[in-house]
C-alpha cells in the first residue's frame, strides 16, 4: 500500500512540475490571452450588430415619418384635414419611436466604438505578450542549456585528475632517498673498517715503538722481546701497512731520530 501512495505521489508531482514547465506555463497563457481575445471579439460583432438593427431601425421610422408628412401634405391639397390631421398624430407618434431609436442608436454607436477601441488595444497587448513569450521561452531555454553546462562541468575535476602521477612520484623519491641511505651507510661502514683497520695497525705499531723505548731505557727485560716483535710485525704485514721494505727501514730511522731526540731531551732535564 505504501509503495502504490508514493507511487501516486511521485506521479502527482512529476505532472505538477511538468503544468509548472515555463514552456507548458507560457504557451498556456498564450493560449488564454487568444481565447479571452476571441471572446471579446465575438461579443464586439453581437454589439455591431444590434447597432446595425437599430440603424436600420431607425431609418425605416424615419421613412415612415417622411412617408405621413407626405400623406397629411397631399390631404392638405386635396382639402382633407382631418385625413391631414390624422397623418400628423400618426407621424408624431412616429417621430417620437425615430426619437428614442435615435437615442439607442447613438448609445450602441458609442458602446461600438469602445468596443472596438478596446479590441485593438487587446489585440496589441496580445502580440506584445506573444512577442514577451517567445523572448521568455528563448530564456529559458538559454538557462536549461546553462544549467546542462554547468552540471556537465561539474564532473570534471582538474586538480586531482593527476593525483596517482603525484603520489607515484613521492613514492619514488621515498625510495631513491632510502636507497641513498642505504649506500651512505654502506659506504660509512667500510670506510669505518678501513679506518678501524688503519688504527689498529697505528696501535700495533706504536706498541711495538714503545716497548723497544723501554728496552733501551731498561724498563723492561728483553728476553721476549723479539718473539713478541716478529709477531707484532707479522700482524702489521698481515694488516697491509708494511708492505714495503724500504719503507719500513725508513720508518724504524725516523723512530730512531725522533727516540734520539727524546733521550736528549731526558738527559738535558736531568
Amino acid at each position: 500500500m505504501n509503495r502504490f501512495f508514493n507511487w501516486i505521489k511521485a506521479l502527482f508531482n512529476r505532472t505538477m512540475d511538468r503544468i509548472e514547465d515555463p514552456d507548458v506555463m507560457l504557451d498556456q497563457a498564450r493560449r488564454d490571452m487568444q481565447g479571452a481575445l476571441i471572446g471579446n471579439r465575438e461579443k464586439a460583432v453581437q454589439a455591431i450588430t444590434q447597432k446595425n438593427r437599430l440603424q436600420v431601425m431607425l431609418d425605416e421610422t424615419k421613412k415612415k415619418s417622411d412617408t405621413l408628412e407626405s400623406q397629411a401634405t397631399m390631404a392638405l391639397k386635396s382639402g382633407d384635414r382631418d385625413a391631414a390631421a390624422l397623418f400628423m398624430r400618426e407621424k408624431m407618434n412616429n417621430d417620437q419611436v425615430v426619437k428614442q431609436l435615435q437615442g439607442s442608436y447613438e448609445q450602441a454607436a458609442v458602446t461600438v466604438d469602445q468596443v472596438k477601441l478596446a479590441i485593438k488595444r487587446q489585440e496589441e497587448e496580445v502580440r506584445k505578450k506573444t512577442a514577451e513569450a517567445l523572448a521568455l521561452k528563448a530564456q529559458w531555454k538559454q538557462a536549461q542549456i546553462q544549467s546542462s553546462i554547468s552540471k556537465a562541468l561539474e564532473g570534471l575535476t582538474f586538480e586531482n585528475q593527476f593525483e596517482g602521477f603525484g603520489a607515484a612520484q613521492d613514492r619514488i623519491r621515498e625510495a631513491q632517498s632510502e636507497a641513498a641511505a642505504r649506500q651512505e651507510m654502506m659506504g660509512s661502514s667500510m670506510q669505518g673498517r678501513v679506518m678501524a683497520m688503519e688504527d689498529h695497525a697505528r696501535d700495533l705499531e706504536a706498541e711495538s715503538e714503545l716497548e723497544k723505548l723501554e728496552q733501551r731505557l731498561g724498563l723492561k727485560p728483553t728476553t721476549e722481546a723479539a718473539p713478541v716483535q716478529a709477531q707484532q710485525t707479522v700482524s702489521v704485514s698481515a694488516a697491509g701497512t708494511a708492505a714495503d721494505p724500504a719503507a719500513e727501514a725508513a720508518a724504524a730511522s725516523e723512530a730512531e731520530r725522533q727516540l734520539d731526540e727524546l733521550e736528549k731531551r731526558l738527559k738535558g732535564s736531568s
